[in-house]
């Protein structure tokens, strides 16, 4: 264990290939102590990792997007934290020791090299998993798979109904129970490339619609969205069939180019925008009981905003164009054919 913790000193310094080789050698000779060894030494860097900021779903997504999908596999396998775990993956890989253990040095030396990011506060304990969102899912994920355009526009029409009204209850019943309820919390949601500042729009436009708010991380690949937990939960749930849709569209596009795309996905963002902005504005005013209702969609709002600039004291706004007229359009009538 002594000779793997000198070796991993060297390569965790900055230290290049030879430096990982020799690493990856120490661990893949140490025998029968191979996984404590490899548990001891994982269980330091990821906890250190999450000292400064990064949860474990977070860690598994920078494998992913700095490694390649052996690495990101590996981050799951390893997610529980109790060895073992290298052999199992060396024999799922069919990899030999001491490639499971480069693998390993290498991933271990991502982590270790990650900064400090924004922390995020614990989110509030919330109800169970409700039935409705569950129904909720189900019908986005229908709506997307369905080749019955009348059927998709039934359906997605129905899970944006049931989003809406899930949240104004929720909104209603936490402020009769605590006031103006427990507070804000935070998820960080994925931006993968490529076109990651059109997708980050994207979703910037469906967490505004949903009464939160979003910053987005371009170093790391991610936003960090703050708001109420039922408005987070359908953030991420329309975000993603947004782009499922947004993505089918691009595939059934004119053209391949960068430029292309990339003003789609720009056009497809800011027509959603518009969309989501009036469909929440409109649902909003049909809502019952509308003097109950806004002071306490106001106040959550204020919420939101103040919680955001506490975590993020300091942020720059930047722009995007699109270059490809066409694209553009093609974008906002996909962003027009969009279900929610």
């Amino acid at each position: 264990m002594e000779e793997f913790e000198e070796a991993w000193a060297r390569a965790r310094a900055g230290g290049g290939e030879s430096e990982t080789d020799a690493a990856a050698s120490a661990l893949a000779a140490s025998g029968a102590t191979w996984e404590k060894t490899a548990e001891k030494t994982a269980t330091t860097v990821i906890g250190e990792a999450e000292a400064r900021g990064w949860h474990v779903r977070d860690l598994i997504r920078m494998a992913s997007r700095e490694l390649d999908p052996r690495h990101e596999r590996l981050a799951h396998t390893m997610q529980k934290g109790k060895a073992p775990f290298l052999t199992p993956f060396a024999q799922a890989e069919k990899l030999d020791r001491f490639s499971a253990a480069t693998t390993f040095v290498e991933l271990l030396r991502l982590y270790a090299a990650l900064p400090r990011i924004t922390p995020l506060a614990p989110a509030p304990q919330g109800p169970p998993p409700s039935k409705m969102l569950a129904r909720i899912r189900a019908l986005l994920a229908k709506a997307e798979s369905t080749g019955f355009p009348e059927e998709a526009e039934a359906l997605s029409a129905k899970a944006q109904h049931l989003m809406t009204r899930h949240s104004i209850d929720e909104a209603l019943l936490t402020a009769a129970a605590h006031g103006t309820g427990t507070g804000p919390g935070a998820r960080r949601i994925g931006v993968d490339r490529p076109y990651e500042g059109a997708k980050a729009l994207l979703l910037d436009a469906v967490a505004a619609a949903n009464r939160c708010e979003s910053v987005w991380s371009a170093d790391f690949g991610f936003s960090t969205v703050v708001g109420y937990g039922t408005d987070l939960e359908a953030v991420e749930l329309l975000y993603t069939s947004l782009l499922v849709q947004a993505d089918h569209a691009l595939h059934r596009g004119t053209s391949r180019s960068r430029n292309f795309r990339e003003s789609f996905l720009i056009g497809y963002a800011g027509r959603i925008r518009e969309r989501l902005a009036a469909a929440t504005e409109q649902a909003t005013a049909e809502t019952a009981a509308p003097a109950d209702l806004l002071p306490v969609l106001a106040a959550r709002e204020v919420d939101v905003r103040d919680a955001t600039r506490r975590m993020f004291p300091t942020t720059t706004t930047s722009r995007l164009k699109g270059r490809d007229a066409e694209g553009w359009r093609h974008g906002e009538a996909a962003a027009d054919r969009a279900r929610f």
